[in-house]
């Protein structure tokens, strides 16, 4: 009796052990399922999610903004094109277009506005990133005061003061767009990184981060959109400021516009107005690409 009783035991026992692990295994199932944090996604969630970065770049790109602006300085380009095959230009005017004249004056601006902001750059966002660390940061005051000195003084007045230092020509006119387009890239640097959650910098360092992998990995993402917009302001500044080089001997199309002054030939003072200003709109409309290209994913819903 008291073995059936023990098989019966036994065999209820083994029973309910077997009921009771159908809900622990369904749990063990869900746990497997779901995807630790740092562990590779399943193929079939890559594959519903790598569509994501091309939409979200042709989101960014859209066909309004890669077309209209280029088209209206294209048609402008064409229309000045077009008065110029028809204008009546005279001896004086006709010496001043002539032998590749305009294509050599659109290269030296190209090449001084490229120039200064590629120096701009070197020295604006690394002196930018010194000042916001603790040692350098009680400078700050001193090296924005110098930076706003350099567009306080008017451009012109600037290039002609590092005249007697430097003598004239197109190096001197780099140094001088250098100096004033410097401000809004470290303006702009010290905000982005200053403008950073502590918090966010914090549990950077709290799982284990170098100072170097929290600056780069953490701020300088997030400080991205304020370094570009400085970087796209400072673009636009020196494509000006390179018009005035042609007073130190700088070239550019300033020569083309100082000649039509001062010959008088509204021919002449015409085309090297609207080649600044379709230069100045091409390298904004460039530089406005880039910023959108290289925004961080993470911050397009705050923008």
């Amino acid at each position: 009796m008291s073995d059936e009783t023990h098989k019966a035991a036994g065999a209820t026992g083994t029973t309910g052990t077997t009921e009771e692990a159908e809900p622990v295994s369904g749990r063990a199932a869900a746990r497997t399922t779901a995807r630790i944090p740092g562990q590779a996604a399943a193929p079939d969630e890559e594959t519903r999610k790598a569509p994501h970065t091309g939409e979200r770049v042709t989101a960014r790109l859209t066909w309004q903004k890669l077309t209209i602006l280029p088209g209206v300085i294209a048609l402008v380009l064409l229309g000045t094109w077009l008065w110029f095959q028809n204008a009546e230009l005279d001896a004086i005017a006709s010496n001043s277009l002539a032998d590749g004249n305009v294509a050599l004056r659109v290269r030296q601006h190209i090449e001084m506005t490229v120039i200064s902001t590629f120096f701009v750059l070197i020295i604006a966002i690394p002196l930018g990133i010194a000042l916001t660390r603790p040692l350098l940061r009680k400078a700050t005051p001193v090296a924005m005061g110098l930076a706003n000195l350099g567009q306080a003084v008017p451009s012109l007045g600037l290039l002609v003061l590092l005249v007697f230092w430097l003598n004239i020509g197109q190096t001197t006119a780099i140094v001088g767009m250098v100096v004033y387009a410097v401000l809004p890239v470290l303006a702009n640097t010290i905000t982005g990184l200053r403008g950073i959650d502590p918090e966010l910098t914090e549990a950077a360092r709290g799982i284990g981060m170098s100072p170097l992998g929290v600056l780069g990995k953490v701020e300088l993402p997030l400080a991205v959109p304020l370094i570009l917009a400085g970087v796209r302001n400072a673009l636009v500044l020196n494509v000006g400021t390179a018009t005035l080089a042609t007073f130190i001997g700088g070239g550019g199309l300033g020569d083309l516009i100082s000649s039509g002054i001062t010959n008088q030939r509204m021919p002449v003072l015409m085309l090297g107005s609207i080649l600044t200003v379709a230069l100045a709109l091409l390298i904004d409309w460039l530089a406005s690409l880039i910023e959108l290209l290289l925004r961080p994913r993470g911050l397009e819903g705050s923008s």
